[in-house]
């Protein structure tokens, strides 16, 4: 397929809800989906990493999704749901309220985040969309993980 075919055929992305708002993801870093499983806490480790579970003998690292983004942390219960994602050659898990949909755009959906926003909101945020009356903001997950493991990768 050539370029210009790609890119007029859209890209899909996740759209997941963290409090009232809905955020979305590129859905080729999805790897799955699965119900919120409590966290071993880890010593030492940021506000917003949540700790590790065992998914099927690997471990994986829990980033509560809203801390990181600069929210109230998250009173987890069994409605919530754990976004296992490949970030930076790493599996992790980001902790959300809920997943909401899939979306198939295009790039001139995607608005570019607003002057008005801090550079921290504009670290995470790569634009908005306005779609179906709701707006969903667009999160890069390549400055998710603490920046030691981002060196890392």
């Amino acid at each position: 397929m050539d370029a210009a075919l790609q890119a007029n055929a859209g890209r899909e992305l996740i759209s997941f809800q963290i409090g009232e708002q809905e955020f979305c993801v590129d859905i080729t870093s999805v790897r799955e989906i699965r119900g919120f499983t409590p966290a071993t806490p880890v010593p030492h480790a940021p506000n917003y990493m949540r700790g590790v579970i065992n998914l099927r003998g690997a471990v994986l690292p829990i980033v509560d999704l809203a801390a990181r983004l600069g929210f109230d942390a998250t009173e987890a219960t069994d409605r919530h749901v754990i976004i296992v994602a490949q970030i930076l050659g790493q599996t992790v898990g980001l902790l959300v309220d809920a997943v909401s949909d899939i979306l198939t755009i295009t790039d001139e959906v995607v608005q570019p985040t607003p002057d008005v926003a801090s550079d921290m909101a504009k670290t995470f945020v790569r634009g908005l969309l306005a779609v179906e009356g709701r707006m969903i903001s667009l999160v890069g997950l390549d400055h998710i993980l603490p920046q030691e493991l981002q060196d890392a990768a």
